[in-house]
């Protein structure tokens, strides 16, 4: 391991927390819709940002893009969920790669739905193409 290696790997402290002591924020573009930023700037995430969304009965998010590609882990519910042309039902402990600036959606079909959802540490923007979810 190189020194620059070593002294970035010092200077970043560890994060331990119970996810459920995160703040919980509502989704202004979706419905019955709250996330939580687990590990991010605050935490001094240098790459990736950690993410949970919660999608309550009757919840989801319309068609829309983001900037940046995501990957997501299914906790807890299913739901369907819109990448490109095709619609997938999702559950627990199904995974998802939704690759930058394609189109998608999630419909709740069992609540609570709840997935993890890593992002690159860039700049994002989320831009809805349709407004019902």
């Amino acid at each position: 391991m190189g020194e620059e290696e070593s002294s970035t790997q010092q200077s970043t402290p560890e994060v331990v927390k119970s996810a459920n002591a995160v703040t919980k924020n509502e989704v202004a573009a979706g419905s019955a819709t709250q996330s939580q930023v687990l590990i991010g700037e605050k935490e001094g995430a240098p790459n990736f940002f950690l993410r949970r969304f919660i999608m309550g009965e009757g919840g989801g998010m319309p068609l829309h893009t983001n900037t940046v590609e995501h990957e997501q882990y299914v906790l807890t519910g299913r739901a369907r969920v819109g990448i490109g042309e095709k619609v997938y039902e999702v559950k627990a402990n199904d995974v998802l790669f939704i690759p930058a600036g394609r189109p998608h959606f999630y419909e709740v079909i069992e609540a609570p739905f709840e997935f993890l959802c890593v992002v690159p540490n860039t700049p994002d923007r989320l831009e809805i193409l349709e407004e019902e979810c």
